[in-house]
């Protein structure tokens, strides 16, 4: 079963209101407004493409020790997936997909990070339920996010479901601004050209991570 149909089947679930999430159909409602206005926003196209050049950054991993996008690239293509957080069930999925295919990856000659604002012990523990072998670094504010141009401000109507689920950002990210990235997967070649880019302002929407796979081979060749 692909990463999509995977979601796909939790998405069906969960807007059925089915346990344990049991959602009100108003709340699913105001997050397909959320969604459909982001999309409407255009502020995908306006994210990092193939054939633009990757930022460059340094980040820290949960155990807070830094991590160069320099460094990495050193060692060949590295793949790079933009995470909202561990209190997003389609963010979770979509990491465990990319843990299955680590082997695939690293045969390909790549790294793998994933880019989340939350707090290190927020990572530590999406590293921890996932049982990953990669790390999630911490972009407070989401400032690697936005020079990817990923970054976007929750609408207030938004900010207010959020407050009433208590899904608590501030909390979960030790900032007080209400951004998230969209979901987003680049491979990045060792020259810092992006050769593969896939972003998507519909968070229940995820690539397949085998669809990467010739991109990483022909950057590492």
């Amino acid at each position: 079963m692909s990463l999509q149909d995977k979601l796909d089947a939790f998405k069906a679930d969960f807007e059925a209101g089915k346990p344990p999430y049991s959602v009100p159909r108003p709340i699913i409602d105001t997050m397909h407004r959320a969604t459909a206005e982001l999309i409407a926003s255009g502020a995908a196209q306006k994210a990092l493409k193939a054939g633009d050049q990757a930022p460059a950054f340094t980040l820290n991993d949960p155990e807070g020790k830094p991590v160069s996008s320099a460094d990495l690239l050193r060692q060949g293509p590295l793949v790079v997936t933009f995470y909202r957080g561990v209190w997003c069930p389609y963010c979770n999925m979509e990491l465990q997909a990319l843990q299955a295919a680590l082997p695939d990856i690293r045969e390909a000659g790549a790294n793998v990070v994933a880019i989340s604002p939350q707090v290190a012990a927020n990572s530590r523990k999406s590293v921890r339920q996932n049982a990953l072998e990669f790390p999630i670094l911490s972009d407070t504010r989401n400032d690697v996010a936005a020079a990817f141009g990923l970054r976007f401000a929750l609408q207030d109507y938004l900010v207010d479901l959020y407050k009433s689920l208590k899904n608590d950002l501030p909390a979960f990210n030790g900032d007080p601004s209400w951004t998230l990235p969209m979901p987003a997967r680049y491979v990045i070649a060792p020259d810092g050209t992006i050769v593969y880019a896939e972003v998507n302002p519909d968070y229940t929407r995820r690539p397949d991570p085998s669809e990467m796979l010739p991109a990483i081979r022909k950057a590492a060749a």
